[in-house]
């Protein structure tokens, strides 16, 4: 998979070199490219934003600077993807349909965000443009969101994560959290493992688990076992 990101702030996606992401690009199963969105402005100021349109605080990002970055890296079996509070929520599901695509381009707003135009622009070139929010909050620019969305897709890249079977019990991937995970020793400051962890039993395990996981659910997020969960998973839901 291959992913460029454009942004004001190159240096904060350094992270990408380090743990599973960084051995990933490493090994070449990811082909992580970062944009300074100032390459493509042609004033000695490097100016990337301007007042917006109809007054209002703040500043908007020029649509020039984006269209001539964009220019130099989308292709038609692009997804272009542009972080904001007003955009649909990023969830697992999204996190995998992303996780198939072979082209992902990230654009990071800041200010009041990017001009609409570029949005709208970019639906006429690359194959899928999408407005993602990680939720109902607002940052101070796209980058933390980017970099969230990136971990979360590129994880579920074959071949970056050593053991696929560790993706599966996920929250989330079942539509419900996961349950919790204990290790050695069984007994630590007087708190202890779990004895059913401890049997052998590999049936009562899973069921353990599972019951761990509806009521962890329930308990924490049951709107997560109203949005779709098992059927078997929302009895008795509050």
């Amino acid at each position: 998979m291959r992913i460029d990101v454009v942004t004001i702030f190159p240096e904060f996606f350094s992270v990408l070199d380090v743990s599973l992401l960084g051995r990933a690009r490493t090994q070449g199963v990811l082909d992580v490219r970062v944009h300074d969105l100032r390459d493509f402005t042609h004033d000695r100021h490097r100016t990337v934003d301007d007042t917006p349109a109809g007054g209002g605080a703040g500043m908007v990002m020029k649509p020039e600077p984006w269209g001539e970055a964009l220019d130099a890296v989308l292709t038609p079996s692009s997804t272009v993807v542009f972080p904001s509070p007003a955009g649909a929520l990023f969830t697992q599901g999204r996190a995998r349909e992303l996780s198939s695509r072979e082209h992902l381009v990230f654009c990071c707003g800041r200010y009041e965000g990017i001009d609409q135009r570029v949005v709208e622009w970019a639906g006429s070139v690359a194959a899928e443009v999408l407005e993602l929010s990680l939720g109902d909050y607002v940052l101070n620019g796209g980058e933390v969101a980017a970099m969230a969305m990136i971990e979360a897709t590129a994880r579920l890249v074959p071949g970056v994560v050593g053991n696929p079977e560790s993706l599966v019990e996920e929250s989330h991937e079942d539509g419900m959290l996961e349950y919790p995970s204990y290790t050695k020793p069984a007994t630590w400051r007087g708190l202890e493992t779990p004895a059913v962890l401890l049997g052998g039993n590999h049936a009562e395990i899973a069921a353990w688990r599972r019951e761990q996981q509806r009521e962890r659910t329930r308990r924490i997020r049951p709107d997560l076992l109203a949005a779709g969960a098992p059927e078997e998973d929302r009895k008795d839901q509050p």
